[in-house]
């Protein structure tokens, strides 16, 4: 009698939140809940753990900061340069903006942006192909690891060096800042590729090999379809970093807009860098604008 007693509550308990939630009731329900999550509150990490330990992290920063970097102010010339410069903002040259020679402003523009997208293209050209040698769901283990190897060595060099390297190799000019962007777009990109081709849904991939395709036909058919949309996004936002950097990369000689750009803040002309600046300005935000609305027209044909 005693063993009958003791199970009326569990059995009485079990018959509530059989039945309980079709009369309406629920308070053996929301009690179960209730101790569920104070368990798992319990077995949860204390969260002040962590804040404490980046609390020190930050400080640890800041510290270093203090005792590395010394700040002793902005000096007066400074402050006559900023005015200069935003005066230059606020003023830009029309002399330079209407020329149409090769030191104007839309030939050098043409030129950056040039550069720019002929570096993404090739770039992608090479990251397509080392995208797929790298994934591990499609080459052997030892070829993505060597592949892998030289691409994070690619990728570890910044543009500005390239730059330099390639002034020295093939002379200054155009040429000499496609092949830099074309370097860089590649290991970017092909890091980017990798990731997108080992999500691909393997369900394809496995019809495909059930149904005798060859090793191209399950690329063609089962891999392009799948990343078609995370590619063109990934170039084009490879394309917004070359042409911001084939800007940087007149100063080593590497052709564009930043050359002239130097010349002008050297030579104190605060206009024509006004000018200058501000198509770079009017340049990017377009092709930024551009861009997003591709960005967006592929998201939506991908819902």
């Amino acid at each position: 009698m005693n063993n009958e007693k003791k199970n009326r509550p569990g059995l009485f308990k079990r018959l509530l939140k059989d039945w309980g939630p079709l009369l309406g009731i629920s308070i053996g329900t929301d009690l179960d809940d209730a101790r569920t999550v104070e368990d798992k509150y319990r077995r949860y990490p204390q969260p002040w753990i962590r804040y404490i330990l980046f609390l020190l992290f930050v400080l640890c920063i800041v510290y270093i900061n203090s005792i590395t970097v010394e700040y002793s102010g902005v000096t007066a010339r400074g402050w006559g340069l900023v005015k200069a410069s935003l005066s230059g903002l606020i003023t830009p040259s029309w002399k330079v903006i209407v020329d149409t020679s090769s030191t104007g402003l839309m030939h050098m523009l043409l030129e950056t942006f040039a550069i720019g997208f002929l570096g993404t293209l090739f770039g992608t050209i090479l990251a397509i192909p080392l995208g797929f040698v790298c994934s591990r769901n499609v080459a052997p283990r030892w070829v993505n690891l060597l592949f892998l190897v030289i691409v994070t060595v690619i990728r570890s060099f910044p543009s500005i060096m390239y730059g330099i390297m390639f002034v020295k190799t093939v002379g200054p000019g155009p040429f000499a800042g496609v092949l830099t962007m074309t370097i860089g777009s590649a290991g970017m990109l092909c890091k980017m590729f990798v990731e997108a081709i080992e999500d691909i849904d393997k369900g394809v991939i496995e019809a495909l090999d059930a149904a005798g395709c060859t090793a191209f036909e399950k690329v063609r058919y089962g891999i392009i379809p799948q990343l078609s949309s995370s590619i063109i996004s990934s170039v084009l936002y490879r394309l917004d970093i070359n042409i911001k950097n084939a800007s940087v990369l007149g100063l080593v000689g590497a052709g564009g807009i930043g050359a002239q750009l130097i010349f002008a803040i050297d030579d104190r002309r605060w206009s024509d860098t006004g000018a200058m600046l501000w198509g770079l300005v009017v340049m990017v935000l377009l092709i930024e604008y551009i861009s997003t609305k591709i960005r967006r027209r592929l998201a939506s044909d991908v819902r």
